[in-house]
């Protein structure tokens, strides 16, 4: 196991070394357009036609829902009345993406929140969906589909895929669109997906380049501002497919990322090191019992005995010292430190010790 994890890390740093070098990128993939973004909404509701599998009378906010649906259906039903096992309720999520219009449809998850065993074959009832300013944006009903089975009696069960949690595809109608506006004072800002003052410094370069004149302007290591151009005025989706399309050469910041649960490590292709010795060693010690019986002399008073020779075994491999060169490239690491054939345990304490020496010229991120 931690041969094929030494492995994986191996693929991974050869991975993050190549990309290092990859060329520049169009601007749509790093950033997004402020103010364009989803919504999450959500709602409580219940799911009936349950073939026995769903909440039993432990969960009381089941019937006492149930009777709610039931009242305003005009029918009165006290809630300790009722004792069904065909129903369950779930909490219903569901993302809205920006420029939704009423009427178009989504995607709904539907997760039980009681003990019910399954929501196979189950059909969700009308369900508001809500933001979080409290306004329904969205209301969901259709049947559940899981993907799967649970199944079982008699002390065994068999199940497929997870039986709690299903899907309604395109379960949802959209009621209400959300407000999205492109612009802010004339002007259009680009968000970057991660904070890079030198990255948004050749966007707003790239973008002036594009559109022929200075138009842009980063604002931050985060945000760059565009003046939209009097040509642009009325075509503002023109205006964001020519910035969204230009080229942009990213910068990244030098990180190891190391997980110490699972011996898991990433180091980006920007780490340099500065010059310094690695020796690696390992002293184990083993410690075995040898039982041993002693019988006395045939038709002698004697008794038979049995004494425990223990045997401590120390073995401390000579450790090998590679040098590494000042400014050695992340090859040049990943290679010395397969020389001294580590694992992923042994190679997160190496590089510890290596930034705690202040030889490591990168960002150390334990998980």
């Amino acid at each position: 196991m931690m041969r094929r994890t030494l492995i994986q890390v191996q693929i991974a740093l050869m991975i993050l070394s190549i990309s290092a070098c990859a060329r520049a990128t169009e601007l749509k993939n790093i950033a997004n357009v402020e103010g364009v973004r989803n919504n999450q909404l959500l709602g409580y509701g219940l799911v009936i036609g349950l073939e026995g599998s769903g909440d039993s009378q432990q969960t009381k906010f089941t019937p006492q829902s149930l009777a709610n649906m039931l009242e305003k259906q005009g029918v009165i039903v006290p809630a300790a009345s009722l004792k069904v096992k065909n129903v369950a309720a779930v909490i219903v999520t569901a993302t809205l993406p920006p420029f939704a219009r009423p009427g178009s449809t989504i995607d709904v998850i539907v997760s039980s929140l009681g003990d019910a065993n399954s929501l196979q074959g189950g059909t969700l009832v009308q369900t508001p969906l809500m933001a979080g300013n409290g306004q329904v944006y969205a209301v969901a009903q259709g049947p559940v589909t899981i993907g799967g089975f649970s199944a079982g009696g008699g002390g065994g069960s068999v199940a497929k895929n997870h039986s709690t949690v299903g899907r309604v595809p395109d379960g949802a109608i959209v009621e209400q669109e959300t407000k999205t506006s492109l612009t802010v004072n004339d002007m259009v800002n680009i968000t970057l997906n991660r904070n890079d003052f030198t990255t948004a410094s050749r966007a707003a370069a790239a973008i002036d380049e594009a559109l022929g004149g200075h138009f842009a302007k980063a604002n931050d290591g985060g945000v760059i501002s565009v003046t939209v151009p009097e040509e642009y005025k009325d075509d503002l989706v023109g205006l964001i497919s020519e910035v969204e399309s230009v080229d942009v050469k990213t910068d990244s910041v030098a990180k190891v990322i190391v997980n110490e649960r699972t011996g898991t490590v990433i180091i980006g292709g920007q780490v340099r090191i500065t010059p310094c010795a690695v020796a690696h060693g390992s002293l184990t010690v083993s410690i075995s019992a040898d039982t041993e019986v002693s019988q006395p002399a045939p038709l002698s008073a004697g008794t038979t005995t049995a004494t425990t020779n223990k045997v401590v075994k120390v073995e401390e491999p000579q450790a090998a010292l590679v040098e590494l060169k000042g400014g050695a490239t992340i090859q040049e690491l990943v290679k010395a430190l397969n020389a001294l054939k580590v694992t992923p345990r042994d190679l997160i304490s190496i590089l510890q010790a290596i930034k705690e020496a202040d030889a490591l010229q990168a960002q150390l991120e334990v998980m």
